[in-house]
């Protein structure tokens, strides 16, 4: 995979803005978010990371545990107790169209001729974005949304949820979102996020200062997904999660008793039973 630049560029984005690393929902997975209970919140569009989100990494197929109940994944013996249908029940609650993958692998320059997007896509059954800039750059913010001001009926960035299981594409990119729909953003900031990132002027930036907020806290909603399926970048993952808790200590978040009605408590997983040693015994 080529340098993420707008990636390694957030550390000077957090001199400035530490907020812009904090999620404004952790779970482990996509199963503990209850999607009706963000639609009613007025939520009306969603945008996923593909690896160790939905998928293994470098794979295409959604995760087993994610899949309806009946599928050929269950070939797994995933417990009946844990509801399988967290994906389609996203896609029924949002609609199809409203749910968006933005990937830093397929359907960015590496997926020569759109091929892994197009796979993605089809096992997915949701579209790709096609972005030429690595999340969580500009460019790919505005491609973000581009789609979404593009749909029937337009979904503005404060109407999304934004979830992925990194720190610095995916939270970041979400609050960076969040950022170009408010106000008060120093010409200095704006120079370091942008000074990198071809398409992302500060021109550009300004003009999008006007935009209303519609959403509970003026959204998108970054959530945090920090469980993965598949081991992967283990060093970067456990310092990512370090700066959430120290930014946190720091920087409590204001709205974290607002965020309970979206979460989903699973069902416990009954214990194994015990296995009996005592093959006889005497009369």
């Amino acid at each position: 995979m080529p340098l993420n630049i707008p990636g390694t560029l957030v550390p000077f984005q957090l001199l400035f803005n530490p907020r812009v690393a904090l999620p404004n929902l952790v779970v482990k997975d996509i199963r503990h978010l209850d999607f009706a209970a963000l639609k009613k919140a007025g939520y009306q569009g969603a945008v996923f990371d593909k690896d160790n989100c939905l998928t293994l990494p470098h794979r295409d197929e959604l995760v087993p545990e994610l899949q309806a109940s009946g599928s050929h994944a269950t070939c797994r013996k995933i417990p009946k107790v844990y509801p399988q249908e967290a994906w389609d029940d996203c896609r029924k609650t949002f609609g199809d169209a409203n749910v968006l993958i933005v990937s830093n692998s397929a359907g960015t320059k590496s997926d020569t001729g759109g091929v892994q997007a197009e796979s993605v896509q089809r096992h997915l059954k949701a579209p790709v974005l096609f972005h030429s800039t690595v999340k969580p750059g500009y460019a790919c913010i505005r491609g973000i949304q581009r789609y979404f001001g593009s749909l029937r009926t337009p979904i503005q960035a404060e109407q999304l949820i934004v979830v992925g299981d990194r720190i610095f594409t995916d939270v970041v990119m979400a609050n960076r979102m969040r950022h170009l729909q408010g106000s008060g953003t120093s010409f200095l900031q704006m120079c370091l996020q942008c000074a990198f990132e071809r398409g992302g002027t500060v021109g550009k930036e300004r003009s999008s200062d006007t935009t209303p907020h519609r959403s509970i806290d003026g959204g998108p909603l970054a959530v945090w997904t920090t469980g993965v399926w598949q081991r992967e970048a283990t060093v970067m993952r456990w310092c990512e999660r370090k700066l959430v808790e120290w930014i946190g200590r720091r920087l409590p978040s204001e709205n974290a008793e607002n965020m309970l009605p979206f979460i989903k408590s699973l069902p416990v997983p009954p214990p194994p039973p015990k296995r009996s040693w005592m093959f006889w015994r005497k009369p």
